[in-house]
């Protein structure tokens, strides 16, 4: 037996003792299987969640829309009509007109273009603010860290309702302070995760020998550290996108978002409110693009989460 377990640890096992070896273990150096990545074999179990394929489909085919609809359409969103007025949908107009004769669906897709701008572009911004604070935080521990993280507790305890309508008063109800006020809290939580990531990570075996080869406490952290945290990283920026697109359509709807002649979902939502029971269609597509996209988003962050997490089999 120890001869035989000393041959199957060498790298080739000699012909003399695979002529003793029955057939079926013969081919025990093939691999049966063809080796892949780490990524993709994420990709590989993503693509067995029905539901995160679905939620891709979905935010494909609404970015598609967004762009090439109000390109294509041959009304514009803010093009008024008073004689058509008020209509409900028809071949015309696929989800009818608002009060002032403009086209519900081209101002439905317009709004497409800013909310999917402001999630995803928050969510972009928050991520890299979030992933070098927390991960400075994290790696260097002792005071930096609790003087970085008691900054947080404290922005923590602000709400941030206050910072962005504080924010859009100064500066005005545009996409750039909708960003500049989501920017300043919405990579709390993201620090947080990232942190709590590096400081376990910092005393694994490979970030020791780093350190032991000369490496910068920077080039450790941003070259191990932060690499090896990414599928944490990545799950918890697709759950920022719905947070920032339904802040932002919150916003819009209170009316201290995008104004007027401007349409978001929101936007589109607080110009239906007047007419919800006499013209409940008005209300309808703004508030269905917004929970279809939502809900999908949500789809891809849950399969993304079992998909990046090695600890689930499926």
């Amino acid at each position: 037996m120890e001869e035989r377990m000393n041959f199957l640890m060498e790298d080739q096992i000699p012909e003399e003792f695979l002529e003793n070896l029955p057939e079926s273990e013969r081919e025990l150096e093939n691999i049966s299987r063809p080796s892949v990545s780490y990524w993709q074999n994420c990709w590989i179990r993503l693509k067995k969640d029905k539901l995160a394929m679905l939620g891709i489909v979905v935010i494909v085919l609404m970015t598609i829309a967004a762009i090439l609809v109000p390109l294509l359409s041959p009304y514009t969103y803010d093009q008024t009509d008073f004689a058509n007025a008020l209509q409900w949908p028809s071949a015309a107009h696929p989800f009818g007109t608002d009060k002032m004769g403009r086209d519900i669906f081209v101002r439905t897709m317009y709004g497409a273009r800013i909310s999917l701008t402001i999630g995803f572009t928050a969510a972009a911004i928050n991520m890299v603010i979030g992933v070098l604070y927390g991960g400075i935080a994290g790696y260097l521990g002792g005071m930096a860290d609790m003087v970085m993280m008691r900054i947080v507790d404290i922005l923590t305890g602000i709400p941030s309702m206050i910072y962005m309508i504080l924010i859009m008063m100064f500066l005005g109800n545009t996409i750039q302070s909708i960003l500049i006020a989501m920017c300043l809290t919405y990579w709390i939580t993201t620090a947080r995760m990232v942190r709590a990531q590096i400081l376990t990570l910092r005393e694994q075996d490979f970030a020791l020998a780093a350190k032991v080869c000369g490496l910068s406490r920077w080039q450790i952290l941003m070259h191990h550290l932060i690499p090896n945290s990414m599928g944490s990283i990545i799950v918890t920026v697709t759950f920022l996108i719905p947070s920032a697109i339904f802040q932002e359509a919150f916003l819009s709807f209170l009316g201290i978002g995008i104004q007027v002649p401007m349409a978001s979902w929101g936007t589109l939502a607080n110009d239906a409110v007047e007419y919800l029971f006499s013209y409940p269609y008005q209300m309808l597509f703004p508030a269905a693009a917004i929970s279809i996209t939502i809900f999908a988003l949500n789809f891809i962050g849950d399969g993304l989460r079992d998909a990046l997490d090695p600890r689930l089999k499926k």
